[in-house]
């Protein structure tokens, strides 16, 4: 059932209008005991998830008893990411998610259901995890709230994602995350429905059921505009929320970019694990033999977990082969099927050049995992963000170029290889 939607291509939600829908949809479910809030981490601030986050407090007060941020494999937020995402709210409210020890397996997908949607590129059972907090909190109204955007992983990120990926465990992440690789991010990405999302429909209906989830759902365009807020308790809220997101969040080009800037703020990335986004989201947009650059002031990491970075940096981003390689032959990484889906997302396949720009990690580190390194200060000079307009630029030189403000906020593809993908 949908308690609420509104927006379209060229809506301008206000926080007043996010108030406005938030609480009607909370009227209509009536008086609750004991609420649980699963929001975005600060890596996805421009959701507005944090605003919807604080109004879901303000309006149920004592009764919010716990509030858990979908971390996924992330890193805790620190008092400060909790109080720019959250102001006002107590911090003693927030659980910490840990995906190797907090959770709960509650069923299996079998592995013939894996097979079948996979199209027999992968076959084994997918376990059924979440934080033990979601079924065990004793919750009347557990309240999932985030952004409907495209994902490199889900096609279409949040809905169930949130709980099963987002507060998932170490095998639900691992096997969900190499599903995605091995069916082709090209052929996931922008797509409601593909594997993933198959089977993570297939987990909430068979063992999710029972549970008094809500979901959220905002859509935001690129400048970062709100033009969606959709809430409800099934995947009707979802699709609609999707349908929008491929308006306003996705950018065809009639021909591949030869050279394409995205600026990483500080504040949100501090790893290439999130970093990379900027190769997930405009790999169908550059040319052959073009070239990506990214500016990353604030990236001092490969991987947000110690095992992922230790493995990142042995392995790589050397494309699909060598990685599907190297898990067949080496047991650490196979037992670490996110990072080696990581690791084939992360690569150009050796189509284009990757330009990593930051002072946080060496030159050495950055091209021992196959990246080129560039000098962050003579970047910034030469393509300085904050002058730059979203989209194509001239720059004095009489360089083209595209600029990318913030990949988390959609995605880039000419239409060629969109059409190409299956789409």
């Amino acid at each position: 059932m949908i308690y609420w939607r509104e927006g379209s291509e060229t809506a301008n939600l206000t926080g007043g209008d996010l108030k406005k829908g938030l609480f009607s949809a909370l009227d209509q479910l009536g008086r609750r005991r004991k609420v649980l809030l699963i929001p975005p981490d600060q890596t996805r601030i421009h959701s507005r998830a944090g605003d919807l986050t604080c109004m879901a407090y303000e309006y149920y007060g004592t009764a919010v008893s716990d509030i858990l941020p979908a971390l996924g494999t992330h890193k805790p937020m620190d008092p400060d990411d909790l109080d720019r995402m959250f102001p006002g709210v107590p911090h003693h409210l927030f659980r910490v998610h840990d995906w190797r020890n907090d959770v709960i397996t509650l069923g299996e997908v079998t592995a013939e259901f894996v097979r079948k949607v996979s199209i027999e590129a992968v076959a084994y059972p997918f376990p059924v995890q979440v934080n033990q907090l979601i079924t065990e909190g004793d919750h009347d109204l557990i309240l999932s709230i985030g952004q409907v955007v495209p994902h490199e992983v889900i096609g279409m990120a949040n809905y169930n994602k949130n709980l099963l990926i987002g507060c998932g465990g170490h095998e639900s992440i691992n096997k969900s995350h190499f599903l995605g690789a091995v069916h082709g991010m090209e052929r996931i990405m922008g797509r409601p429905d593909n594997p993933v999302r198959q089977v993570l429909n297939y987990a909430s209906r068979e063992f999710l059921s029972g549970l008094p989830v809500v979901y959220v759902h905002t859509v935001v365009d690129q400048r970062p505009a709100v033009r969606g807020l959709f809430i409800g308790d099934d995947e009707s809220v979802f699709t609609e929320a999707a349908g929008l997101s491929l308006k306003v969040n996705f950018t065809l080009l009639d021909k591949p970019l030869e050279k394409v800037i995205v600026y990483l703020d500080p504040r949100e990335y501090r790893s290439t694990w999130l970093g990379n986004k900027a190769i997930y989201r405009t790999r169908m947009a550059l040319a052959d033999g073009g070239e990506l650059i990214i500016i990353a002031p604030g990236v001092r990491e490969f991987g947000e977990d110690r095992e992922i970075d230790r493995l990142i940096r042995k392995f790589g981003y050397r494309g699909t082969r060598a990685i599907l390689e190297s898990v067949r032959e080496d047991p650490g990484l196979a037992a670490h099927l996110s990072a080696a889906a990581h690791l084939i997302h992360g690569s150009s396949e050796g189509r284009f050049r990757i330009t990593y720009c930051t002072v946080l990690l060496s030159r050495k580190e950055i091209e021992s995992v196959g990246f080129k390194a560039g000098d962050l200060d003579a970047m910034i000079r030469k393509y300085d963000p904050d002058k730059l307009a979203e989209g194509f630029n001239r720059t004095g030189t009489g360089e083209e170029i595209f600029f990318i403000g913030n990949p988390a906020l959609g995605l880039w593809s000419t239409k060629s290889r969109f059409d190409e993908s299956g789409h």
